[in-house]
């Protein structure tokens, strides 16, 4: 068969180590490490731990699966669940500009939980996270802008990139790889309407993708079958799910392109959509000497996705939920100099926070948004108190691949993220930084911490 799901599922199959340049497996080890300290920062919140429990009142109490929450060890499945979910809570995980997709919160965790489980070697996990990145960010692609509309592309292509990712591991050939597509698409789910409510199923959507995606592929393995065009097919997701879905992204310049490089890291601990504007106002706040008394409003102009993800929270009621709120991450910023885990704990409270929030507006920009989401600007209009109208501007926020982290900006960030409220020691985290860099060599994948 040729048509585009099967032209990416003999791809996530057929991929090899000595297909992928050595600047992809740098980069995907620099994403694994912030995927690993970001799920050791969200590894105390109150759904994790929610989560967490269902997993220990399920599953088995030890396996050969590292629960980086629990600290204990399961079957593949709860911890790539409970990983996952841990991943996504603190707003630091990676993102994938034109899929508007975050890749390592569906990869990695089931990814790793699989070689475990598996005996593989570092190098096998690095091609079947890989394999997870080009696949899932494709799919984020194919469904477009009308999905993320509606739908939160993490949960849904999500569900692709996971089951593309242990796929690889389970050495799925290609027929199988996309029967486990077809299992995993049409489990693909994970609405945005959570955001009005402060409700806690983004970490669902996560834990959901990883385990479901993980299931496909195993059943795959076990000869269960699944929809040959899940993607592009006349009840598929591009029909059931978007208006502007393109096959031809699915298969776009597979094995030339890498998508994985694209991915761009997370400098502010807040919804993605609110960066370019955090990075826009403190570049103008330094330029002009301001401080946040001399602001009387600041407008951001923002790309519609911005508008319809951020648009809802218009008074966060929870810390995750004024991490999706414009006018908390400005204040912060503003205040600051910076929209860190501790600035957020402290905002929700905090007076002069929240006075802040009710000077800044957002409104729909034609530039940045006609270059959404391959390129994601940052504009401000600030109006001080004596009178005068700035303007702000950033082409590339802190963190996207033409600005991004260097690796020692990533061991901080790790360090800073691994030791939040005592989820490891520093020296812990060291060691998890030594792993993840030296992966490549490992003969056989263990435990990161402990």
């Amino acid at each position: 068969m040729s048509h585009p799901s099967a032209e990416l599922a003999s791809f996530a199959s057929g991929l090899t180590f000595e297909d992928i340049p050595s600047a992809v497996l740098r980069r995907a080890e620099d994403l694994m490490l912030d995927c690993l300290a970001s799920e050791l920062a969200g590894s105390s919140a109150r759904p994790v731990q929610s989560i967490a429990r269902f997993a220990e009142t399920m599953g088995p109490t030890s396996g050969p699966s590292e629960n980086l929450v629990t600290r204990k060890t399961t079957s593949p499945m709860f911890a790539a669940m409970v990983n996952a979910a841990a991943s996504h809570m603190v707003e630091q995980d990676d993102v994938h500009n034109g899929s508007v997709f975050h890749p390592a919160a569906v990869v990695f965790p089931p990814a790793i939980a699989t070689a475990q489980a598996l005996g593989r070697t570092g190098k096998d996990l690095l091609v079947a996270c890989v394999v997870g990145y080009e696949v899932g960010i494709r799919v984020g692609e194919f469904l477009g802008r009308s999905h993320y509309k509606i739908f939160h592309t993490t949960g849904t292509a999500g569900a692709l990139a996971s089951a593309a990712a242990v796929g690889r591991l389970l050495n799925l050939n290609a027929e199988q790889m996309l029967h486990a597509f077809g299992s995993a698409g049409t489990q693909a789910a994970g609405l945005w309407e959570f955001l009005r409510d402060a409700a806690d199923s983004k970490q669902l959507h996560t834990a959901n993708a990883a385990g479901n995606g993980l299931l496909a592929a195993y059943l795959a393995q076990d000869g269960f079958t699944g929809a040959q065009r899940i993607l592009e097919g006349v009840q598929g997701m591009g029909a059931g799910m978007s208006t502007d879905a393109d096959p031809a992204r699915l298969t776009d310049r597979l094995g030339t392109r890498w998508a994985l490089p694209e991915t761009s890291f997370k400098f502010h601990a807040s919804c993605r959509h609110t960066h370019p504007a955090a990075d826009a106002l403190l570049t103008l706040m330094q330029t002009h000497s301001l401080k946040a008394d001399d602001i009387e409003s600041v407008v951001a102009q923002v790309h519609q996705g911005a508008i319809d993800v951020l648009g809802p929270v218009t008074d966060p009621q929870t810390v995750h939920q004024s991490k999706f709120s414009m006018g908390t991450v400005l204040a912060l910023i503003a205040l600051n100099g910076r929209a860190g885990l501790a600035e957020f704990d402290a905002a929700l409270d905090n007076a002069e926070v929240r006075q802040f929030c009710q000077r800044v507006t957002m409104e729909l920009d034609e530039e940045v948004d006609t270059a959404y989401p391959n390129r994601w600007i940052g504009k401000v209009t600030v109006r001080t108190r004596d009178g005068q109208t700035l303007n702000g501007r950033v082409d590339e926020p802190k963190g996207d691949p033409g600005n991004t982290l260097s690796r020692a900006e990533l061991e901080d960030k790790a360090l800073r993220l691994g030791t939040y409220r005592n989820a490891a020691s520093a020296d812990e985290v060291r060691d998890l930084i030594t792993k993840v860099w030296g992966l490549e060599s490992t003969p056989l994948v263990g435990r990161f911490i402990g």
